[in-house]
């Protein structure tokens, strides 16, 4: 049985809890730690809140169990830093966000952009997914998608009808996304190949199925999907982070010639490969800076991601991220 068949009675992502409390206060200020902070209020002081949230995590992005067990109002102002897919399994809610009031429910999902307010109001049965996704990595893959600067802030349209093509697809792909995590197979908290495909999934299963104002530049560009030799050779790029590969190793993968493996990905990429792999090899530091898993410390990060001169990594990381690795490996940089 799907999650689409059964949605009205299960509770997903429950070996992965985060939160079981009755208590307002204590509610608020967990969910936000997540999100952002926000207000939160029962709409009826009588009722008693049961809050369940379940979570995990990615790089980029999150998905999430929510249900407060009373009907509850949520005002969050501007997400700011990501978007927020809602996708309702039971109940209704009221959203008001970009100037409309949608009321959202199992054949109508919300779409929240970080730079407008929104309002919402839960009912007491109201239960969802949530895909959160950070706002710079969809602007990232979006600019590798259109191969170009992208004009201004991506806004997509609040409304999303389950029932159409794209909104199906986008919706199957989240649920698909939580029964792997559920067996165990995808965001386990080591951040692995398959965990950043599926990220990069996701932030184009948004930018293609779901209307935005830059979706004619998309339909134009045409980069809806990557050829499949250049999504082999990426995928032999993630497996093998820690590894040494060269270039001939990567074309040889991709069963191409080196020259049509370059051209292959400035044309997809906006990169050549190897460009593509040092670029992966950072951002893989960099979580495990971040996350600080095993107290990583800045060697451990640079050669666990097949990297041996520390001098050069450390030059590539602050090009990249803004400030050096050990700035991040002591929690003077969050993200």
């Amino acid at each position: 049985m799907t999650i689409a068949d059964h949605a009205k009675s299960a509770e997903y992502l429950s070996n992965h809890p985060l939160l079981r409390t009755g208590d307002l206060d204590e509610a608020r200020h967990s969910v936000g730690k997540k999100f952002c902070d926000h207000r939160l209020d029962i709409a009826q002081r009588r009722l008693k809140l049961a809050v369940r949230h379940n979570h995990v995590a990615g790089r980029h992005s999150s998905i999430n169990y929510l249900h407060y067990g009373a009907e509850v109002t949520i005002d969050p102002g501007m997400l700011g830093s990501f978007y927020l897919l809602q996708i309702p399994l039971s109940g209704r809610a009221s959203v008001q966000h970009r100037g409309a009031e949608i009321f959202a429910d199992a054949r109508t999902a919300t779409l929240l952009n970080p730079d407008r307010e929104t309002t919402m109001r839960w009912s007491g049965e109201c239960r969802k997914l949530l895909l959160q996704l950070d706002r710079s990595y969809l602007e990232a893959v979006a600019q590798q998608l259109i191969g170009a600067e992208l004009p201004g802030p991506i806004r997509f349209a609040s409304n999303v009808d389950l029932v159409s093509e794209g909104g199906r697809r986008v919706r199957q792909m989240v649920c698909a996304c939580v029964q792997a995590a559920e067996a165990g197979e995808l965001f386990q908290g080591n951040i692995s190949g398959s965990d950043i495909r599926v990220e990069q999934d996701l932030a184009l299963e948004l930018l293609t199925r779901l209307p935005s104002n830059i979706s004619h530049i998309i339909e134009r560009a045409d980069h809806g999907s990557l050829p499949r030799g250049i999504r082999a050779a990426i995928d032999y790029i993630h497996a093998h982070l820690r590894d040494s590969v060269q270039l001939s190793d990567i074309a040889a993968h991709a069963d191409m010639n080196i020259r049509t493996l370059q051209k292959g990905f400035q044309r997809s990429c906006g990169q050549s490969p190897m460009q593509v792999l040092r670029n992966a090899r950072l951002d893989a530091a960099h979580y495990q800076l971040m996350a600080q898993q095993d107290k990583s410390d800045v060697t451990t990060a640079a050669f666990s991601n097949g990297f041996s001169h520390l001098g050069r990594f450390a030059r590539d990381y602050k090009i990249r991220f803004g400030h050096s690795p050990s700035q991040t490996a002591q929690g003077k940089i969050g993200k």
